[in-house]
C-alpha cells in the first residue's frame, strides 16, 4: 500500500517515494520558545506527529529519522525575556520545559532529534560565508542579507511572483537592504541584547536570521536533499520560501526537500484567535481547566490537516463523547498489540495523506457494529481493530472512564429506572429534571433505543 501527501511544490497529491526507503527522512519546523504553545501553535506538532506514525507504520521503527529544531534565538525571545526581566536562558529553558510537558499531554512522540538554534551557529556561520562566496549573499551595514534576485526560482513554492509575495507580507524595509525582498542572514547586535544573544561572526557580534537556522540544521542533520519538510502554512512565505533559496544557493548540487507538507490555520468559534477577543488558549489553560489531553488530540484529528480547523465548544463536546463511546466498546477486552492486524480501511485512510477524519469515521462505525453484533468473538474482534486503530491515531494513552452497569449503584440506578418511566410515560418534563439532576452528579449516561444501559461518572 502507498503513501500519497498533497506536495506544496507542486501543488499535487503525490505518491510518497523516498530517496532511501532504509531512511526516510522529515523536518519540522518547531517552537520559537519565548511564551507557552497555544493551541495554534500544538496543531502543527500533532499533525507531524500523526504523520511520523504513519511512516513508522510502513518503514518501520528504525528506518524514519525525525528532526523538529528548537527556535531559541530570535526577536521575540529577547523581547519576552526583557519584558519577564529575565536572561534569554533562563526564559528559554523554562519554555522548552513547558513545551514538553504540553505535548507529552498530547501523546505526540519525541523526534529522533530536537536541536536548539543556539548550538549550530558554526554551522550558520558556514552557510552565510558560503553563500556570500558564491555571491549569493552580501555584507551591509554589518548586515548580511541574501540576494533573492540571485535565485531565479524564488517563490516557487508559494507559486506567485516576487511582487505578489511581497504584497502580501510583512517585509522587513531597509536601506540597507538592494531591494526590499532580500532577507537578512545575520544581524549586528544591538546595544540593549542580553549577551547570551550575541554571537561572534566574521562581520561582527550579532545573531542569525531566523530562515537560516533551519537551513543549518536540516542539512546538517538529514542532508543536502532530504524526503519531507513540514509546517504551518503560515511558513510558505517567507520562511520555507527563504530556506529552499539559501540552502539550494549554498549548495549548487541540491534539491533540498522533495516534498513540503503544510497545516491548516486554526479559527476559534470562527474568529480569528486573539487576545484582545478572548478566545486566545494555551494548551495548558485548557488542561488546567480538566479538558483531558487526549480530547485536545481528538479534535485535531477530527479535520483534515490541510483543512482550516474551527474550535468550537461543541468540538470539545464531541471529542468526549466519541472518546467515552470508543472506552466504552475496548474496556471490556484484553488485547496484545503485536497480535491485532491493522484494519486495512484504517491504513488506507491515513496513507492517504493522512485523512484523520475518515479514519475516525471508521472508528465510530467499528462501535455501531459493536453494538449490533451478537457473539463475544464478534464483538472482540471489533474491539481489537478499534483499539488497533487508536492507537496508531496515538490515542487510547490515559485512563478510561469505567462504564458500569445498571445495578452497580443503588442511588443511580433508582433515578435512571425514574427516568426511564417518565420517558415511557411521555412526562418529558420530569424526563428532563432526573437527567439535569444526573449531569450536577457528574453522571453520564449512554442512551439507546431500547433503553439506558450504562453510565459513568465524568
Amino acid at each position: 500500500m502507498i503513501v500519497k501527501l498533497f506536495n506544496t511544490l507542486s501543488h499535487q497529491l503525490e505518491e510518497f517515494k523516498p530517496l532511501d526507503p532504509d531512511k526516510v527522512s522529515i523536518y519540522v519546523c518547531g517552537q520559537t520558545v519565548y511564551d507557552r504553545p497555544h493551541i495554534g501553535n500544538i496543531r502543527s506538532v500533532v499533525v507531524y506527529d500523526i504523520l511520523y506514525r504513519v511512516l513508522l507504520e510502513k518503514y518501520g521503527k528504525d528506518k524514519v529519522l525525525y528532526i523538529r529544531n528548537i527556535t531559541d534565538v530570535d526577536d521575540k525571545i529577547n523581547a519576552a525575556a526583557k519584558k519577564g526581566n529575565i536572561s534569554i536562558k533562563e526564559l528559554t529553558a523554562k519554555m522548552i520545559k513547558y513545551f514538553n510537558e504540553d505535548v507529552r499531554a498530547l501523546n505526540c512522540l519525541k523526534p529522533n532529534m530536537e536541536p536548539k538554534a543556539t548550538e549550530h551557529i558554526s554551522d550558520m556561520i558556514q552557510m552565510i560565508s558560503t553563500l556570500i562566496t558564491n555571491k549569493n549573499a552580501y555584507l551591509s551595514n554589518g548586515h548580511v542579507y541574501f540576494d533573492v534576485s540571485s535565485f531565479k526560482d524564488y517563490g516557487k513554492l508559494s507559486r506567485r511572483n516576487i511582487d505578489e509575495l511581497i504584497a502580501g507580507s510583512r517585509v522587513e524595509i531597509s536601506q540597507d537592504k538592494k531591494t526590499p525582498e532580500d532577507f537578512v542572514l545575520w544581524k549586528p547586535a544591538d546595544k540593549e541584547d542580553d549577551v547570551s544573544s550575541i554571537f561572534d561572526s566574521l562581520w561582527g557580534k550579532g545573531r542569525p536570521g531566523w530562515h537560516i537556522e533551519c537551513s543549518a540544521m536540516s542539512t546538517k542533520y538529514l542532508g543536502k536533499n532530504f524526503d519531507i519538510h513540514g509546517g504551518g502554512v503560515d511558513l510558505i512565505f517567507p520562511h520555507h520560501t527563504n530556506e529552499i533559496a539559501q540552502s539550494r544557493s549554498c549548495y549548487k548540487d541540491s534539491s533540498y526537500a522533495q516534498y513540503w507538507v503544510h497545516n491548516g490555520f486554526l479559527t476559534v468559534e470562527g474568529k480569528k484567535m486573539s487576545k484582545s477577543l478572548g478566545n486566545f488558549f494555551t494548551v495548558r489553560e485548557l488542561l488546567n481547566q480538566g479538558i483531558e489531553g487526549e480530547v485536545i488530540r481528538y479534535i485535531y484529528l477530527s479535520t483534515h490537516y490541510r483543512k482550516p480547523l474551527n474550535w468550537t465548544q461543541k468540538s470539545l463536546e464531541n471529542a468526549k463523547k466519541a472518546l467515552d463511546n470508543f472506552y466504552r466498546v475496548i474496556q471490556n477486552h484484553q488485547f496484545k498489540l503485536a497480535d491485532i492486524t491493522l484494519d486495512k480501511r484504517i491504513s488506507e485512510a491515513l496513507y492517504n495523506d493522512l485523512n484523520t477524519p475518515e479514519a475516525l469515521g471508521l472508528m465510530h462505525d467499528m462501535v455501531k457494529a459493536y453494538n449490533k453484533a451478537t457473539t463475544d468473538d464478534a464483538k472482540k474482534t471489533i474491539a481489537a481493530n478499534l483499539y488497533r486503530a487508536g492507537i496508531l491515531l496515538g490515542l487510547f494513552y490515559t485512563t478510561p472512564k469505567k462504564w458500569l452497569k445498571i445495578g452497580d449503584d443503588s442511588d443511580v440506578t433508582e433515578l435512571i429506572q425514574q427516568r426511564s418511566e417518565a420517558k415511557k410515560n411521555k412526562d418529558w418534563q420530569k424526563a428532563d429534571e432526573i437527567r439535569d439532576k444526573l449531569h450536577s452528579m457528574s453522571i453520564a449516561l449512554e442512551d439507546h433505543p431500547d433503553g439506558t444501559t450504562t453510565w459513568h461518572k465524568n
